[in-house]
């Protein structure tokens, strides 16, 4: 056996257990599991308690986590909310953003905040559908033309700033054309892979045998999704290409291929969460914590001014183009779309560790945008499921509509 050291693993584990339990033990205070796990780790991290190191095994299962959370992610993409009207308005809004997010970059360069204004650009027009999807679920509100719209608009964000992360920031040094011909034979291998798995799965004896083994000590489809990911994962590797895309687009194509209306499956996407949310993804939020370089962003006051600085920037870059929503669901819920799709942090989190990798961030920005990211996940969902459920009370219901109140 290598010799590591679990101590790490051990404490960040346990971080990531304590972290929702004290928030369910506690209810009044709505805080979101994942900002509570950051805020840990930073603190048991070397910027201030220095209990943990982001060792071997840390950072690979941080990786791993990172992949899963896209993953998951890309599930979360459904083509019936990105057609027609609801394809229209997200990708009118996101060109839009980017227009926004660049022309910010480029101030910010001006005044000598920031090196690169496209890689900051990209990295505020991204939205957290993980963390998004979840909310408009709790309030009732995911199956509404709002909920389809804020989904689509996240879907359109989080597709749209993976793949620019890619052309224009990869690790890779050749250039954007040979980058865009890459991804579009990735894309095609991609597509070939996703047909050929659902031939596959369209066999009544592939299908029986799937059948059998999904429940058993097997847990084929499990194995099947990981395998799926990992394989997109290596695959855009092989191409230079960021590993994220392929994390992503492994998540959209098992979400197109997990079409089960006679209910044969229902608990293959538990299974997949209980492995992501359950232990890998909290890894990869506490070892940001931990990786977190707070004596960056503490080491001068402007550093500090700049998080708030980049969390109005957010709401600008994906709050006003929420108003290209306001015709279809009106100020209350347009105002709760624009905070809804400010909401962003795990791809900020990627973005930034990439620009500092590059050196086109420096650690005092890339801590100050991840400060933005986490206020934005504290802030932006409360403030939004507040405008709804203001909207849910003022508006009457059917019987009393009927009754003249």
């Amino acid at each position: 056996m290598p010799d590591v050291s679990f101590t790490g693993l051990l404490i960040v584990s346990a971080v990531a257990f304590l972290a929702p339990m004290a928030l369910g033990v506690f209810p009044r205070i709505r805080l979101p599991a994942v900002v509570l796990e950051i805020v840990i780790g930073i603190l048991i991290g070397p910027s201030v308690l220095g209990w943990v190191k982001p060792d071997l095994p840390l950072q690979i299962l941080s990786v791993i986590g990172l992949g899963f959370l896209l993953f998951l992610a890309g599930l979360e993409v459904d083509p019936a909310h990105v057609r027609g009207r609801l394809l229209r308005l997200p990708l009118a809004g996101f060109v839009l953003s980017l227009a926004i997010g660049v022309g910010i970059g480029f101030i910010l360069h001006a005044s000598g905040q920031v090196r690169s204004p496209l890689l900051i650009g990209i990295t505020l027009v991204a939205t957290s559908l993980g963390l998004v999807v979840p909310v408009l679920k709790d309030a009732g509100q995911s199956s509404t033309e709002f909920g389809q719209l804020v989904i689509a608009g996240g879907t359109v964000a989080d597709f749209g700033a993976v793949i620019l992360l890619t052309l224009f920031f990869s690790g890779e040094a050749s250039g954007v054309g040979t980058k865009l011909l890459l991804l579009g034979i990735f894309v095609l291998m991609v597509a070939a892979a996703g047909v050929s798995v659902a031939r596959a799965g369209r066999s009544m004896r592939i299908a029986d045998v799937l059948l059998r083994l999904q429940d058993t000590t097997a847990q084929i489809r499990v194995r099947g999704a990981v395998l799926l990911l990992i394989a997109f994962v290596a695959l855009a590797a092989r191409f230079g290409l960021e590993s994220i895309l392929g994390a992503f687009l492994a998540g959209v194509v098992l979400g197109l291929l997990d079409r089960d209306p006679m209910m044969t499956r229902p608990q293959f996407r538990v299974k997949l969460e209980g492995i992501g949310f359950g232990f890998l993804v909290p890894v990869f939020f506490v070892t940001s914590g931990v990786t977190f370089d707070g004596r960056a962003l503490f080491a001068s006051p402007s550093a500090v001014l700049r998080a708030p600085l980049f969390l109005l920037a957010l709401l600008a870059v994906r709050g006003i183009p929420a108003l290209l929503y306001r015709p279809l669901i009106g100020t209350r819920q347009t105002i709760a779309a624009a905070l809804l799709q400010a909401t962003s942090l795990p791809f900020i989190l990627v973005a930034a560790r990439i620009g500092v990798t590059l050196g086109l961030i420096s650690r005092a920005n890339a801590a100050a945008l991840v400060g933005a990211g986490l206020l934005s996940v504290v802030v932006f969902p409360l403030v939004s499921l507040g405008l709804l459920k203001g909207e849910s009370e003022s508006t009457p219901r059917p019987e009393e509509e009927a009754r003249g109140i």
